[in-house]
Order: C-alpha cells, then sequence, then structure tokens
C-alpha cells in the first residue's frame, strides 16, 4: 500500500464531509436533541406508580383521610399510590374495566373494586390486604444504603449514542461508495494505480475518526449540562466505541459492495438498522423479552456495543467484564471487511 495514495483519499473523503454542514449538523443536533428532550420528560419528583379511585361524598383527598374508616387509614398514607376521589360510584367501575384506574375503593362502606386482568391491581390488592393486618416486625432486621439514583436519561445515552454511530457508519460508507459507483467516480479511480485495499482502508478509517470524534463532542457537551453516570474508565468506553464503529463500518461496506442502485442500497442499509435500532436495546431493555428475541438481538452489533456501554458507564465494568462483547464486535469486524474486500468491485 502506498501511503501517498491513501492519504490523497483519506484527505478527500474528511473534506467531503466536513463541506457537507447540513449532514454534519444533523450528526451533532439530532443526538443532543434526543438527550436533552428526554432528560427534560424525565426529571424532577418521582411519579406515582399507581391510580386508586376513592368512592366518597366529597372532592377533597384530605377529608376522605380524616372520614374513611379506620381499618383503611394506612393504605391512604401509602407513597406512590396516586388517590383520586370520585363522587359517581358507576362511572368509576367503567374506568376499573379499561384500566384507567388500578383500583377503585369504596371507603364507606369497605368495598373495593379491581380487574383482574390488570397486574397493578393484583399488587395494589396485595398492599391492600397487608396494610389491614397487623404482622410482627421484630424479627426483621432493617439495613439502609445510600446511592445516587441511576435516572433514565443515563440508561439511554449509550443506546442515543450507538444509534448515531449506526447511521453515521451504514450510510456514511454503505451510501457514500454505491454514490460513487453510480456517478461513476469509481470507475475514475479504478483507471488510476489507486488499488482497491487503499481505497476502502481510507473510507473506512476517514470515517471511524469523524465519528468517534462526534460521538465524543456529543457526549462531553450534554454531560457538560446533564451530568452523566460514569462509573468505568474513559479509555474502556473509547475502545468500545471504536470497535462498534468499526464493526458498523464494515457491515456498510459489505453492503456497499456490489450495490449498484441508490435505491437498492438505501433499502437494505434501513432493513438492517431499524431492526437493529428497535432489537438492540437503545430505548428499551430486552431483559423479559421472549428468548428468542433476545437471542436474535446478539447477531447485531449495536447490541454488544450498547450492552457493552452501558456496563461500563453504569455499572463500572472493566475490560474483562466486556470482553465477551469486545470478542464479537472484533470479529464481526474481521468478517465483515473480509467479506466487503472480497465482494467489491469498482463499477
Amino acid at each position: 500500500m502506498r501511503m501517498k495514495r491513501f492519504y490523497a483519499v483519506f484527505v478527500a473523503r474528511n473534506r467531503e464531509f466536513v463541506r457537507d454542514t447540513s449532514a454534519l449538523a444533523w450528526n451533532i443536533l439530532l443526538p443532543v436533541l434526543i438527550v436533552a428532550g428526554f432528560a427534560f420528560a424525565f426529571s424532577g419528583k418521582a411519579s406515582n406508580l399507581y391510580k386508586v379511585g376513592v368512592y366518597h361524598n366529597t372532592d377533597n383527598v384530605d377529608e376522605i383521610n380524616h372520614e374513611a374508616s379506620p381499618i383503611y387509614q394506612a393504605f391512604l398514607q401509602t407513597e406512590y399510590i396516586q388517590f383520586i376521589p370520585l363522587d359517581k360510584i358507576d362511572q368509576a367501575i367503567i374506568k376499573v374495566e379499561r384500566h384507567q384506574l388500578d383500583m377503585l375503593l369504596d371507603a364507606e362502606n369497605n368495598r373495593y373494586w379491581v380487574n383482574t386482568t390488570s397486574p397493578r391491581a393484583y399488587m395494589l390488592e396485595r398492599i391492600l390486604r397487608g396494610s389491614l393486618v397487623e404482622e410482627k416486625t421484630s424479627a426483621l432486621v432493617k439495613k439502609e444504603v445510600t446511592g445516587e439514583e441511576i435516572r433514565y436519561v443515563d440508561w439511554l445515552i449509550p443506546g442515543v449514542l450507538g444509534m448515531n454511530l449506526m447511521f453515521s457508519a451504514l450510510f456514511g460508507v454503505g451510501y457514500v461508495i454505491v454514490r460513487y459507483r453510480k456517478s461513476g467516480v469509481l470507475k475514475r479511480l479504478h483507471g488510476t494505480p489507486l488499488t482497491a485495499f487503499e481505497f476502502l482502508a481510507a473510507q473506512i478509517l476517514s470515517r471511524l475518526w469523524l465519528i468517534i470524534a462526534i460521538t465524543a463532542m456529543v457526549y462531553f457537551g450534554t454531560h457538560f449540562f446533564i451530568g452523566f453516570a460514569m462509573y468505568g474508565s474513559y479509555f474502556t468506553l473509547l475502545l468500545t466505541f471504536t470497535l462498534g464503529a468499526m464493526s458498523m463500518i464494515s457491515l456498510g461496506l459489505l453492503v456497499a459492495a456490489r450495490s449498484a442502485s441508490e435505491e437498492l442500497a438505501g433499502g437494505l442499509l434501513n432493513l438492517l438498522s431499524w431492526p437493529m435500532m428497535f432489537l438492540s436495546g437503545v430505548w428499551f431493555s430486552l431483559e423479559g423479552t421472549q428468548p428468542l428475541i433476545q437471542k436474535l438481538a446478539e447477531i447485531f452489533p449495536l447490541t454488544h456495543l450498547i450492552a457493552a456501554a452501558r456496563a461500563i458507564m453504569i455499572d463500572g465494568a472493566g475490560l474483562m467484564d466486556i470482553s465477551y462483547h469486545l470478542l464479537v464486535m472484533a470479529v464481526m469486524t474481521l468478517v465483515f471487511l473480509l467479506l466487503g474486500a472480497r465482494l467489491f468491485k469498482w463499477e
């Protein structure tokens, strides 16, 4: 490989990306807006977990607490339950049927209604019945711990960064190479001494450093205003995102190896990116989902990237703790690169 030819293509690709100010701004602003929006939406006091309607001939919750049967006093003082005063029993029962209320309590006549298909109703009934029974608790030993809450935005940030990295890698390499092929740029480059390896290596490294730079910029920029939980090593996190970016770029290269149509390439890239975004744990945890779904998610590099990044940031995991995810991403990178280089054609 001649470094001069490689460096010329590397610089040209960097300049092409930087001069496309709209794409550059979108790569930076989109994750910032997502993180800022979720940070605002989930900030503030913790919301109530349950809604209980209390039927009484008053619309004042304090009066309900005072006048209700003494056996309900403990239950009505339970935190994280929203008690809603109601004066029309028939309409309230309909709300229970439609899961708009988790429970309906008749404070005067010692009755309550629950929906047998509602998990929330089951838990509330256990809480209600538990509050009516005095149990001996002297044998219990209370232990207290302290610690900062892991907010949803702390859990979300690795997924948002990984999602932005995925789109930038797949479309920034795959779509661009197809566009080069369709416009005849690759055909003209093929007539020069430039080799396929030099061209592909320049494309990969150019996109890699730009992705890492933008990801770091977005992370530290939002971290300055929001302050994310970070219990692990920044070096380990950097290594994780670097391997993740390489695997994504290699996957984009594989898609673009022989595609001659931008429409076909765009369809294939969307076919890869959307399932990855929804099944890799960007927005919600896969714990508790069907085992088949969890196994299917393992085939996506984004799954391993996000899992490793979250383990580092939230759990303080080290290299050995996430070695499996790093190994999988390294193997995927190697396989995608070999296949992409093997299948690549200039025209």
